[in-house]
């Protein structure tokens, strides 16, 4: 049976987008979803290698593999799950995806869990946090059955290094939350909730050998962070750059609607003082990321799903993203780039702010921003010229408190997004690009997972906002994968020519190009990966 009031809000969307798209047709063409060039069909991608975890473990029979992340260091594969890490040798796994190694790290945590779990199923070590620390060690973070732990590995044998420290602010309590995290100048940046309930959401520097101290998000306080989804961070200069989405303080009209946005910390920040932000941001700013198809009205574009690292466009700096309508709305994705100099340029405009709780949020004039300005950053080296902001006025410290969100938007590439599906039943989910395709390493291809198992290849030109959609790769299948459809995770093997795709229940390897199945010479011509393993 139907539920009403998700067939009403699905009806009131189609009445919205019905009134919308003309208007966005008068003053610009609304975005043709692409065509693919060739389908490749399901029985076709079950010849692929695929993973489904330790086949005669009773917990995997039931649960599947709960793949959970998964990272490429040199030629080895590193897959966290429930319970295990498992290593594969890419150079072995053409035809067959056996691990290398598997590390098993089981909870300690058993009998606590069961009586504060609501679900069993969270009585396992889900692994969330896999990062490279160094060149020799792997830091690792699990949920421990609702106590999270971290360990060092030795990358090379999977040997523990040290002693286990306690995970909070690390990882989360449980295997729902979300939980980003990379390591810059030597200490961990974490974006995650560091409690049970998921109340206490946090941006967090730890694990530091340096002078710097802890510091974090203030506490409770949704100006800073609101129900927060984390999907990415990237440190570049001296900045670390975390992109997430959340819900949306500054929106006015009725009900719920989630805002993507990126928030930015300095690696050198020391803090307020210890009567205003103590042992928190004094650097923290956040801005709204703009991903819409322009008009007279525009169309949004507004949760964040996922994020490339830093990649060179136009010989400048930028990421890559896949943003998606409401969970409430009809489906519709797009992918917008954005430029890391645009996203500093807004982080030095004007602030925004809400004077009172029932107050409307208005700009903050000018001359009320204090000096130095919030969210700059001491200058590398000139300790002695520049004044913490422990040493400033608690005026100063107040404003950064009640002030970290930006007025304007980050405005996309081209102020419109690179790729548009909007026709679709279903919902892209993952990111992964190529820049080094074709017999030159000179293309760009794009390759995009949705939430119905497929994963899109696109040629893109990202100078001329010009796309191809090379294949429809129907990848996900019930004989390989018995759970759900969701594409959770994309990983480039450029070496050996393939795309590792992960669901919940397993990995498949994926060929980057199948130039056997194209029917015609303009097909196999327009493809990149097909020119560069023939040119192999």
């Amino acid at each position: 049976m139907i539920d009403r009031a998700w067939w009403d809000s699905v009806v009131m969307a189609m009445v919205s987008l019905a009134w919308l798209l003309p208007a966005i047709a008068v003053a610009t063409p609304f975005p043709i979803d692409l065509q693919p060039i060739s389908v490749e069909r399901l029985e076709d991608s079950q010849q692929s290698p695929s993973f489904q975890g330790l086949v005669f473990n009773n917990d995997s029979e039931r649960l599947g593999l709960d793949y959970q992340r998964m990272i490429r260091i040199q030629h080895m594969l590193y897959i966290a799950a429930r319970d295990h890490i498992y290593v594969v040798n890419l150079t072995t796994a053409v035809h067959k995806i056996i691990p290398q190694q598997i590390l098993t790290w089981r909870s300690s945590n058993l009998e606590m869990c069961a009586i504060r779990a609501r679900n069993s199923d969270e009585c396992y070590n889900y692994i969330k946090v896999l990062v490279r620390r160094d060149n020799e060690t792997l830091f690792v973070c699990g949920t421990n059955a609702l106590k999270p732990i971290c360990r060092n590995y030795r990358l090379s044998s999977l040997e523990q290094v040290g002693q286990e420290l306690w995970g909070q602010g690390l990882c989360p309590f449980q295997s729902g939350h979300s939980s980003v995290g990379l390591f810059a100048g030597g200490h961990f940046y974490s974006a995650t909730v560091a409690d049970f309930q998921a109340s206490d959401a946090l941006i967090y520097r730890s694990l530091g050998t340096d002078e710097l101290p802890l510091l974090r998000t203030v506490r409770h306080d949704p100006k800073w962070l609101r129900e927060p989804e984390f999907v990415h961070a990237v440190e570049y200069g001296q900045y670390v750059y975390v992109f997430f989405s959340e819900t949306a303080v500054e929106h006015t009209g009725a009900g719920r609607v989630v805002y993507s946005r990126v928030a930015r910390v300095c690696k050198n920040d020391e803090g307020g003082s210890r009567r205003v932000l103590h042992g928190q941001w004094t650097s923290f700013v956040k801005a709204r990321l703009d991903c819409s198809v322009p008009g007279d009205t525009f169309f949004y574009l507004d949760v964040l799903r996922s994020l490339t690292s830093v990649l060179q466009i136009n010989q400048r700096p930028a990421v890559l993203g896949v943003f998606t309508t409401q969970n409430n709305s009809i489906p519709g994705s797009a992918v917008c780039g954005f430029y890391l100099d645009d996203i500093d340029q807004v982080f030095k405009g004007k602030f925004k702010e809400q004077k009172k709780s029932d107050s409307v949020w208005t700009t903050v004039p000018e001359e009320h921003v204090p000096k130095p300005r919030p969210g700059s950053c001491a200058p590398e080296g000139s300790a002695f010229f520049h004044t913490p902001y422990s040493h400033h006025p608690d005026s100063v410290l107040s404003f950064i408190e009640k002030h970290p969100l930006m007025d304007e938007c980050v405005s996309s590439i081209n102020s419109q997004p690179l790729i548009t599906s909007t026709l679709c039943r279903y919902r892209l989910t993952q990111i992964v690009v190529d820049t080094a395709a074709g017999p030159h390493q000179n293309s760009s291809v794009v390759f995009l997972g949705s939430e119905d198992g497929r994963v899109l290849k696109i040629l893109s030109s990202l100078r001329e906002n010009s796309s191809r959609l090379l294949e429809d790769i129907s990848v996900f299948n019930h004989t390989q994968c018995p759970g759900e459809r969701r594409v959770l995770g994309l990983e480039l093997d450029q070496e050996h020519h393939a795309l590792f795709v992960a669901f919940s229940s397993c990995i498949i390897r994926v060929p980057l190009s199948r130039c056997a199945r194209h029917t015609s010479c303009r097909s196999s011509s327009l493809d990149p990966e097909h020119l560069r393993r023939d040119d192999a």
